[in-house]
């Protein structure tokens, strides 16, 4: 088996999580929902639920899958709790102009 982004893992466990396409999810949403579906069926659980779903609902699947990629996707960026993103040396962390 070959290792597999975070970015995979979540969007599979968010695919397999009860939250639906048209709820309005924070951030703090999104990284409880994964949680959950992690904690529940596991890695290897998520993606078991996502293969079963393309084999049975192939054109829903696809389009449920589409929205759980671009939902984890603004997690990508997005310090965890109880950290902080560093800044570039010789930049501050409050500088967000990249053109100075």
């Amino acid at each position: 088996m070959y290792p597999r982004s975070v970015h995979a893992l979540q969007a599979d466990a968010l695919f397999a999580s009860a939250v639906q396409r048209r709820d309005d999810l924070s951030i703090g949403q999104i990284r409880r929902a994964v949680a959950v579906a992690l904690d529940a069926y596991g890695d290897a659980g998520c993606a078991g639920r996502v293969a079963q779903e393309f084999g049975d609902h192939p054109e829903t699947a696809a389009v449920r899958m589409r929205w759980a990629r671009a939902t984890v996707a603004v997690l990508e960026g997005q310090p965890t709790p109880g950290t902080r993103r560093l800044a570039a040396p010789g930049r501050s962390a409050l500088d967000r102009n990249p053109a100075a």
